[in-house]
């Protein structure tokens, strides 16, 4: 006997930062944007060139060496680039 999976659900909410929010959360958002680009297209050359598969650890390790060669990516919270590369 098979259940039915339950219906899925979506909610939307609406946020509106205040005038101090919006500067930093663009920032994250472009820097976000960056590394999530940056890091799939090192993956997608790395299997297409050499046939091989970046690990998630390998892309992690690598976040560093981003940092230190793009300062502006120092200035965001380091929680929200490291969320970009399992999606």
């Amino acid at each position: 006997m098979s259940r039915k999976a339950p219906p899925k659900r979506a909610h939307k909410e609406r946020f509106y930062p205040t005038v101090e929010q919006e500067e930093p959360l663009a920032q994250s958002f472009g820097c976000a944007r960056f590394v999530y680009s940056n890091t799939l297209r090192f993956r997608t050359n790395a299997y297409y060139k050499d046939g091989i598969s970046v690990s998630h650890s390998h892309a992690e390790k690598r976040l560093v060496l981003l940092k230190s060669e793009f300062p502006f990516l120092k200035e965001v919270l380091s929680v929200i680039l490291q969320q970009i590369l399992p999606d």
